[in-house]
């Protein structure tokens, strides 16, 4: 028992060293509420809906993160969640462009947003839907949503103190492939699986469940970071507000721990991914009805059961002087070539919509506008800019994308890196899809050039550039 007064006089002899040692790595923490007050079109769905009413709140959460070194450059980020379906062109630069005159001397670069995929947040695209006269335009809420997300990434990182971090693997059956494949090679999103031409689900399903927790300087739970590989869309086709099964996750867990708990959503690579069953429909509907849940309840259910069951190993072990490093960079993947067949296509499908009187003709009518004009101007732009970025914090590591991205890419990471986990957050921007070849293949919703900007060659480079960048954050390995 002679060890703990050693302890305990060395600690005394050197407080202000201990402390140093302990206050290196700061956390700050914010919410905001980004949920319109008057009615919006919203987004995710091929027709016009416009919302009836508030469900439940959409939400930003922004987690701020600082480094002080004893030598070398202060490392920095804010993160922000956002329950939206995705970041559309101009958001995050119009919230930078705010950003750089309240937070001095913090460099914008390090600020980065992404969605959570809920097919039932405001429209953000001008032209996208036939909006009516008195709903909220996506121009003016682009303006009310940058005004909320600056109010709370200055209020994270103007909040940040001294804090710990602990990491844990968690699981929870939450995301499905969602495309069906038929002996003739043909795939299909959603599709039906008791025909007699039913082959197998496409691809592979990840049911981990990574989490990152947060705690002050007395082992509180301050928040918790938690990355599944499915989108939140349980209730894609309503037309509420809602920030999907998130918002019953947040409300479970701030019972649980504290009504102060921050929750951090995060979407892992899940573009061929949804909450939706192939199969086995009819007894997943026979379990809801016994438990008396909807679907999404479910959903959150089996979310938060994976955060209990890990905060019991994560609070053994809660590091409060982790590495932390935050790399930024410009990448340039090439893109997705419209072929000649498929602009002709976009051409018929623009004229057959515009001699339907009875159509909702106006998202059909943008998507094949935009294929031509990508048809008309691919040979002088090759590549699709993106910005990447790759975080270390601790033994785990952070990429980002903006797509929907294939899992087979994030899993083809994750595989690679040398962190003990890896979070892949896609949706860091517009949310366009990126399929594998195996899925180019099959065809199908997902691979149309309308919906995807980059394609399977697009997807390799995106990979190789993100493991190496990971790798460049561990050179002790």
């Amino acid at each position: 028992m002679w060890h703990r007064p050693v302890i305990l006089l060395v600690i005394f002899l050197f407080p202000a060293t201990w402390a140093a040692a302990e206050d290196r790595f700061l956390a700050g923490w914010a919410s905001a509420s980004i949920t319109p007050d008057q009615p919006v079109a919203l987004e995710g769905q091929v027709r016009t809906r416009v919302s009836t009413h508030v469900q439940d709140p959409v939400t930003a959460t922004a987690l701020a993160m600082e480094r002080k070194p004893e030598t070398g450059a202060v490392e920095s980020a804010i993160l922000i969640s956002c329950d939206l379906v995705a970041i559309r062109t101009g958001i995050l630069e119009g919230l930078r462009e705010r950003l750089a005159s309240r937070l001095s001397g913090f460099d914008v670069r390090k600020v980065f947003l992404h969605a959570t995929h809920t097919h039932t947040a405001p429209a953000m695209t001008p032209g996208l839907y036939d909006i009516p006269e008195g709903v909220m335009q996506p121009a003016d809420y682009i303006e009310f949503l940058v005004g909320r997300l600056a109010d709370c990434a200055e209020q994270a990182w103007k909040s940040r103190k001294p804090a710990g971090v602990s990491w844990a693997l968690g699981h929870a059956v939450v995301g499905h492939n969602r495309r069906a494949v038929y002996k003739g090679g043909d795939a299909r999103m959603y599709g039906k699986t008791d025909l007699p031409g039913f082959s197998h689900v496409e691809g592979y399903e990840d049911h981990s469940v990574d989490l990152l927790f947060f705690w002050d300087h007395d082992a509180k739970l301050t928040g918790v970071g938690i990355n599944v590989s499915c989108p939140s869309q349980s209730v894609e086709g309503a037309s509420y507000v809602s920030a999907d099964f998130w918002h019953d996750v947040r409300v479970e867990l701030r019972k649980r721990y504290s009504k102060d708990l921050f929750v951090y959503p995060m979407t892992g690579a899940s573009g061929d991914q949804s909450p939706h069953l192939l199969l086995h429909k009819r007894a997943e509907q026979k379990n809801l009805e016994r438990r008396g849940l909807a679907a999404r309840q479910e959903t959150a259910r089996r979310i938060v059961s994976a955060v209990t069951d890990a905060f019991e190993i994560a609070n053994r072990d809660i590091r409060f002087n982790p590495p932390f490093v935050h790399k930024v960079e410009d990448l340039r993947l090439p893109v997705r070539k419209v072929s000649a067949a498929e602009a002709e296509n976009a051409r018929q499908e623009m004229e057959r919509t515009a001699r339907d009187a009875a159509a909702d003709r106006t998202y059909v009518l943008y998507r094949n506008k935009g294929v031509l004009e990508r048809y008309e101007r691919q040979d002088r732009e090759p590549f699709y800019a993106m910005e990447l970025h790759v975080l270390r914090l601790g033994d785990v590591a952070i990429a980002t994308n903006p797509f929907e991205l294939y899992l087979d890419f994030g899993l083809q990471i994750e595989a690679r890196s040398p962190a003990e986990q890896t979070f892949i957050v896609q949706l860091a921007g517009r949310g366009m899809y990126v399929p594998t070849a195996r899925a180019l293949s099959g065809g199908g919703y997902g691979t149309e050039a309308y919906v995807s900007l980059v394609g399977p060659e697009g997807g390799e480079v995106l990979v190789e550039r993100t493991v190496e960048t990971i790798n460049a954050l561990w050179p002790e390995r």
